[in-house]
Order: C-alpha cells, then sequence, then structure tokens
C-alpha cells in the first residue's frame, strides 16, 4: 500500500473502509471535552456499548427470578460459559470442545501446569522468553519450586542477540533441540507483551513436539489481536485474558484452549471442582471426579456470569467481522503508524526514537513499541494531556495499539502530528 502523510489521505482510508462501522460500538474516554484518540487495547480495551445492557439484563434476572436464574433467566446461568464457546474456539482456531472461559489468566496457568508440567528426574525444564510478563514469570518460578526444583536451573530464558531487541525464531528453536532430552515444557506468550513481537507459535510446537515435550501458551496479547490455529497447530494448551483486544471491562473473565487429545483422556491429573465434573452427574453430589469431556473438565467453579455477560458483548461485535478482515485493517493501520512515525523521526533525529517491534507483519499484530531513550516519560504525558491514550512501560517504552474493532486511520495520524508537534516544542 502506498501510504501519504495527510489528514486527507487517512480520512479517504477511513470513508473506503468496510469496518469503520464497528467503531460505533464502542464508548471512547472523554478527555479536555474531546473524544479520546485510544491506543491502549493491548492494555484494557474499550468498552463495547451493549456492555451495559447485557450486565442490566443479568442483574434484572437476579432480580426477578433469585436462584431460579440458573434456568429460568433470559440467558440461563446453569451453561452460561457455553454462549462464549462458539466465538471464542473461532478467534482461537479451535474446535468447540477444546476451549471454556473460566477464572483468570494466572490462575488458568497454575491449574493448566497441574496437567501439562509434570517434571521427571530426567526431563524437568522449562523453557521461555526472557522478559515475559512477570505473571508468567512468577508462574514458571512457583511452579518448579513447587516440584522441588530450583528455578534457576529448571528455567531456560531465551533473550534476544546482543544489541536486538526481540527474539530470533531460529534462537528459539536451537534452545529446543539444545536441551530436548531434559526438556519438559515449552512455554511462550503468543505476542510479547513489551516489544509487541509475534512468535511463530506452529514452529514452536513443532520443535517443542519433535524433541518430546509439552507446548503451552500465554495469549494475553495474542487473542483478538493475532491470527490463532491452535488446534491445527497442535498446540497442547493455551491460556487468555479478556480484557485487552476482547473488551470484556477490568479483571474480566479468562479462558483456555485444551487441545482434544488431552481433553479427552479423563485420566489426566489435574486440580478438580464441581463445575468440571460430567454435567449429567453434576448434581447429583456424589464422591468421584468425572471429568467432563474437552475443556470443560478443567473447569473448577460455576460461571462468572457478569463478567462473561460483558464479555459476551465484545464478542457479538467480533462475530459482526470475519477475522481476516480484521488482520487486513490491523495490518494496514499499523503499517501506517509505522510509516508515518518513520517520517517524523527521520525529521527529528533529536527524539531518539526506535521502533523495536518487528517491521514483518508476520512478526507483530496491533502494537508498535517506541524505545524513547530522551524524554520518553515527558512525550507520554504531552500525548495524555493532548487526548492520546498510549501506553507507558518501564523503563523506557511506549506502546501504541491501532485496534481494528474501533481505531481509525484518523487517529493515527492524529497520534504521528502530536508526537511531531511535541518535537517542534523541545527542539
Amino acid at each position: 500500500m502506498q501510504y501519504q502523510y495527510s489528514l486527507e489521505f487517512a480520512q479517504t482510508m477511513d470513508a473506503q473502509d468496510a469496518l469503520a462501522p464497528l467503531r460505533h460500538h464502542f464508548h471512547f474516554p472523554v478527555i479536555n471535552s474531546q473524544e479520546a484518540r485510544y491506543f491502549c487495547g493491548n492494555s484494557l480495551g474499550l468498552q463495547p456499548k451493549a456492555t451495559e445492557s447485557a450486565l442490566l439484563q443479568e442483574l434484572n434476572d437476579w432480580k426477578n427470578w433469585g436462584v431460579e436464574g440458573h434456568f429460568n433467566a433470559k440467558n440461563p446461568w446453569f451453561p452460561y460459559h457455553k454462549f462464549l464457546t462458539d466465538s471464542l474456539a473461532r478467534i482461537v482456531g479451535a474446535q468447540p470442545s477444546e476451549v471454556v472461559c473460566m477464572n483468570t489468566l494466572t490462575v488458568n496457568l497454575h491449574l493448566l501446569m497441574v496437567s501439562f508440567y509434570r517434571p521427571t528426574k530426567e526431563r524437568y525444564k522449562i523453557i521461555m522468553e526472557a522478559g515475559a510478563f512477570p505473571s508468567d514469570q512468577y508462574a514458571m518460578e512457583s511452579q518448579a519450586r513447587f516440584h522441588g526444583l530450583n528455578p534457576d536451573e529448571a528455567i531456560i530464558e531465551i533473550a534476544p542477540r546482543e544489541g536486538e531487541n526481540t527474539l530470533r525464531t531460529e534462537d528459539i528453536l536451537s534452545a529446543i533441540e539444545m536441551h530436548k532430552d531434559s526438556l519438559a515444557l515449552v512455554m511462550f506468550s503468543g505476542v510479547q507483551y513489551f516489544t509487541g513481537q509475534r512468535f511463530a507459535m506452529k514452529d514452536i510446537a513443532a520443535a517443542a513436539h519433535a524433541a518430546g515435550a509439552l507446548v503451552g501458551f500465554d495469549l494475553a496479547h495474542a487473542i483478538g489481536n493475532v491470527e490463532l490455529n491452535l488446534h491445527d497447530w497442535d498446540v497442547d494448551f493455551a491460556a487468555w485474558c479478556s480484557y485487552k483486544y476482547l473488551n470484556s471491562g477490568p479483571g474480566g473473565v479468562g479462558g483456555i484452549f485444551v487441545h482434544e487429545r488431552h481433553g479427552n483422556s479423563p485420566d489426566l491429573p489435574r486440580f478438580a471442582g464441581w463445575w468440571g465434573n460430567d454435567e449429567s452427574t453434576r448434581f447429583e453430589m456424589k464422591k468421584g471426579f468425572r471429568p467432563a469431556k474437552g475443556a470443560e473438565g478443567w473447569q473448577i467453579s460455576n460461571a462468572q456470569v457478569f463478567q462473561m455477560a460483558a464479555l459476551r458483548a465484545s464478542l457479538d461485535v467480533f462475530d459482526k467481522a470475519d477475522f481476516s478482515s480484521l488482520a487486513a485493517k490491523r495490518d494496514a493501520l499499523t503499517g501506517y503508524l509505522e510509516f508515518l512515525l518513520a517520517k517524523v523521526i527521520a525529521d527529528f533525529p533529536a527524539l531518539n526514537i526506535t521502533i523495536i517491534t518487528p517491521h514483518d507483519l508476520h512478526e507483530r499484530g496491533c502494537q508498535l513499541s517506541l524505545l524513547a531513550n530522551s524524554n520518553g516519560r515527558e512525550l507520554y504525558n504531552y500525548l495524555t494531556n493532548n487526548g492520546i491514550i498510549v501506553d507507558w512501560r518501564e523503563p523506557n517504552v511506549i506502546r501504541a495499539a491501532p485496534v481494528p474493532l474501533y481505531n481509525s486511520f484518523e487517529d493515527v495520524y492524529v497520534l504521528a502530528e502530536s508526537i511531531r508537534s511535541y518535537a517542534k516544542e523541545i527542539l
């Protein structure tokens, strides 16, 4: 695509965008009496306008039905998690039986590790990316210690080469091969939260299995952002949150994927709870856990109805567009932002800004991470004060994510122009 640095070009692109009407399904924050330009969907997605009515429906059914709402509510609570299954399966590329909405991300990681990290004397190592999100680091460390292992010996962190900001796929695959005789698990992000790098999940899964290990992914920054085909990629398990690109609200409910070969193995160890029991006998209240088939067998407690209602409102918006169209717009928006920023950086080299997210479209999603070596925090504050919401990550990175569901090309142009205005003021 031949981009142009002009407001007219951005507005023309918006006029031609078939997905532009989806923007009107969301509320935007207001700063200085103006609708904000929002680029923080990689941290907390915007609220769908349907969320309020979705929550009110459940509140009213609780008021009117009490406990009978489990079966008599407009959307009965007993099977409520099932209302989200088909949409989630489509987004992550799974069979419906392989996904379930439940709990929150790190809770789910620990529950899945019970089943999929079972170290032996010979195979006990975990490979993950260096600088993973803290919840992943803490989960892996504590799991190693739970099994009586020293995390410094059990966990292998793959770091970028000296002078580089992102990982090379060949280095990940080489590490898997190097440690294949002692490797139990490969546990990676789908998209790296700090750099915005999308990892080659299919290749990583194949290499892990060839080494005799299992493979899992934290999809917090991937789900709703990049194309996923977890079933066909032969991923063993995955977990995600839903408050970023899935727009379910702060602390929103999480979800899991368990490949059907594991989901149909009732003897696979897991921590059991009554909602994971076969629903045909769940209310018999008998001793002896009989897991439901598929990912539902990892449930512990009944559905978080209010949180799931909020997520359902967002998934209804996702269902209005096929993901290939969303991905195409994602790449166009992010490509335009990269083009504009390159112009600003070239015009104002003293800004000392570097885009550290990969240029290759197959190695990134919505997010561009800007390494701001000089006055980064001041630039972030300037943008915020001027109605542009981006994200700051210590020590010196500004993250901006043009989300195809609700961001426009004009949004992207205004962000770049605001950085240019800041440069003119200080340089």
